[in-house]
């Protein structure tokens, strides 16, 4: 006979007969009109429960997630979360209605890629894969519908569907915490938004599948989420490398100029970026090589790899009648033209061999490195309507939600079956991505907002990148470039305006400065990215993510304006400006026009990662860091190791010394990572972890040792430690 888990309020399962569970069940929906969720655990920490006639073509089904049921494991076996016993849903006029239960002083974060806020309690959405257009409202490169509370767990909706999303703003007439009612013509503290206990969600579905994550605190959630979904990506070495995108239209000889200059300034160049130009025809895509521009495409290709320098190809998926797969593909596009290109429906396996075949023999074969895939987002007038159809059946709206995530997906297969790791950008994304070796970028340029969405993107299993374009002063010009120095591709998108890093020469050397300083760092940034693989912790933190910090955000009392703000609105404190990279390093960006700034520090010692200086524990601090730096800090105890400045990501065959810093008086330990940066081969194990650990000698004094790994994984030579705090 069947079985089925219930979960009661112990947080305890029952294993009882299937026909059994239906009737209450039904007893239930009988009664209050609402079922409750039958909830199967499907991997440690991890439950799921298929509501109604689930869609076959989901976010996690397009990834194809393959979970790290050994980092799961790792992560222990929490109960299921007591705040979600009460979770239930409604099935009417072919939609599906969620809700789950909220406490006070709970907060949430997730709900995709935001750029103004991130704490998301009190927000309303519609997840909706879009071009970001300065509002949080669903509308977004990645509008994963998954949230993280505060309370230790997460929920996922596993659905291809433009989900409205109440969070924590709507009162049930049923609700268990109802608010009191208030009169505003004679409470002076009464407030416009009355409270809510709930998350409701409508799906525009006859069902879905629903998955629950849990852990001790955030950060567990997290990781068990990217774990469910495959383990984060690990790039190649030379994708944390920096890189430079040219002009539309230059030549080969143009962009190996291009690259000639830096390395003469002295710049670091990992990757070059070939914008539209490079195709025969852009917008559509003819997908060959521009035979004016680009005469001996794999000639060109191999004098940038003798340099070390790689190449990424600008795409967007739309064929042009110029192209040589065009009337092949015919049958498996749409009903609508994108650019006046055919758009292709990549769930056909027809579709993605047409690609396939051309792309190998076009890009791979001779040497490509990766894409960067663009206009798979928004906005409505540039894609296809909803009213779009597509041969397989799939609806426009699925596939717009899908899109973005099926390129992604089918390019790194590609790259897989040569065993060779790719980096490259993309416009969208969705549940499940983690895994997959791209970074979300777009044409919105707020500096301020491009911090939020790194923040953002930590709970959604994402990478993002700031990139930078073009600046009005020399001031600007330098804060962008820090950000980008500490974000997951280090970007100079010179596409339009044909900007280079040394464009302003006041802070020519500044800027020369903090990309060494990225270089340097390349060991620290790999080990954070293969925790990111082998245990789920994304590369980039928001601070809610850190161990024991906590931060207030009480609502700040709102002015009242008959015409801005009639109802007195308040607003929501939020730290969003703040990050950490890593275990150990916190990143404060400073902002044009700015000489000061607050930085939150979480509890323990932190240090000023240039001085090695105590700067304050569990406080907020005022700093004036000047134009020259970006503020850094490390925490107590913190390891950061280091190779010598270089102007390429080293080959595997090149091994280098290690400077390792150490930050604060404690003993310490943390493990490096190493492998051979360029192939698949280590999920076959072919990888090293090196204890790095500091001790008190017999004489108090601090003293580091390590024991360096003997392998071809292992690229450092020698350890020389620096301990920096006095």
């Amino acid at each position: 006979m069947p079985l089925i888990y219930l979960a009661n309020m112990t947080d305890r399962f029952y294993r009882i007969p299937a026909f059994i569970g239906l009737i209450l069940s039904l007893s239930t929906s009988a009664l209050a009109q609402q079922t409750g969720f039958r909830w199967e655990l499907i991997a440690p920490g991890v439950w799921k429960s298929v509501v109604g006639a689930s869609d076959k073509i989901t976010p996690l089904a397009v990834a194809e997630i393959n979970p790290r049921l050994d980092g799961l494991k790792k992560l222990g076996e929490p109960t299921f979360p007591n705040v979600l016993t009460g979770s239930t849903y409604q099935q009417t006029d072919g939609k599906t209605y969620l809700h789950f239960p909220l406490q006070k002083g709970e907060q949430l974060f997730g709900l995709g890629l935001n750029f103004k806020s991130v704490q998301q309690r009190g927000s309303i959405k519609t997840l909706h894969v879009d071009h970001y257009n300065g509002k949080d409202n669903g509308r977004t490169h990645a509008p994963v519908p998954f949230y993280v509370s505060s309370r230790g767990y997460g929920v996922l909706i596993n659905s291809a569907r433009y989900i409205t999303v109440y969070a924590g703003t709507g009162v049930r007439t049923d609700s268990k915490d109802m608010p009191p009612e208030q009169n505003r013509n004679t409470q002076r503290d009464w407030s416009a938004q009355p409270y809510s206990d709930a998350v409701e969600m409508v799906v525009p579905a006859p069902g879905t599948e629903v998955y629950v994550f849990a852990g001790n605190n955030p950060m567990e959630v997290v990781q068990r989420y990217n774990l469910y979904c495959g383990g984060g990506t690990l790039p190649p070495k030379w994708g944390l490398g920096f890189t430079h995108r040219t002009p539309t239209l230059f030549t080969d000889e143009q962009v190996l100029t291009e690259v000639a200059d830096f390395e003469a300034k002295g710049y670091p160049l990992s990757f070059v970026g070939l914008e539209p130009g490079w195709q025969s025809h852009a917008y559509p895509n003819s997908f060959v090589w521009d035979s004016t521009r680009f005469p001996k495409p794999k000639l060109f290709l191999d004098r940038l790899l003798q340099k070390n320098i790689r190449a990424n190809l600008w795409i967007n998926p739309y064929v042009s009648s110029h192209s040589p797969i065009f009337k092949d593909v015919l049958p498996y596009t749409g009903s609508h033209l994108v650019w006046v290109g055919r758009v292709p429906d990549f769930t056909m396996a027809p579709a993605r061999n047409l690609y396939k075949d051309l792309f190998t023999k076009q890009h791979l074969s001779i040497g490509i490195s990766g894409y960067k895939v663009d206009e798979v987002d928004g906005y409505d007038n540039w894609l296809w309507p909803d009213v779009a159809t597509f041969p397989s059946g799939l609806s426009a709206e699925q596939m717009r939600q899908i899109y973005g995530l099926q390129v992604q997906k089918m390019t790194d297969t590609w790259f897989r079956q040569r065993n060779q790791r790719t980096y490259g950008l993309v416009r969208g994304s969705n549940a499940g991505s983690s895994a997959l070796p791209y970074v979300i970028y777009n044409d919105y340029y707020d500096h301020r907002d491009f911090i939020t969405a790194l923040c953002t993107s930590s709970f959604i299993g994402v990478l993002w990148t700031p990139e930078a374009r073009s600046s009005k002063t020399s001031e600007e010009w330098l804060r962008r470039m820090q950000s980008v120095c500490f974000s997951p591709m280090a970007m100079l998108n010179a596409w339009a305006d044909g900007t280079k890093p040394w464009t302003f020469p006041d802070v020519a050397q500044d800027v020369k400065d903090v990309m060494l300083l990225r270089m340097q760092l390349l060991p620290y940034l790999y080990t954070t990215f293969a925790q990111y693989h082998f245990e789920g912790k994304p590369p980039i933190r928001a601070m809610n993510l850190v161990e024991g910090f906590s931060f207030d955000t009480k609502t700040t009392e709102g002015q009242l304006n008959s015409t801005e703000n009639p109802y007195a609105i308040a607003a929501r404190k939020d730290l969003s400006d703040q990050f950490m990279v890593g275990d150990f390093l916190l990143v404060a960006p400073m902002f044009a026009g700015s000489t000061t700034r607050k930085v939150v520090l979480p509890p323990g010692k932190w240090y000023d990662f240039y001085t090695g200086k105590l700067v304050g524990e569990a406080k907020v601090i005022e700093i004036t860091p000047g134009l020259s730096k970006i503020p850094l800090f490390v925490k107590e105890g913190g390891i950061i190791p280091m190779i010598p400045p270089v102007l390429h990501t080293p080959v595997n065959e090149e091994k280098l010394p290690l400077t390792i810093r150490h930050y604060g008086k404690s003993e310490t330990s943390w493990a490096l990572y190493d492998d051979d940066g360029e192939t698949f081969d280590y999920e076959r194990s072919t990888y090293s972890w090196t204890r790095l650990a500091v001790k008190k000698n017999k004489k108090g004094e601090l003293a580091g040792t390590w024991s360096p790994a003997r392998n071809a994984a292992f690229h450092y030579t020698t350890a020389t430690w620096e301990y920096m705090t006095p």
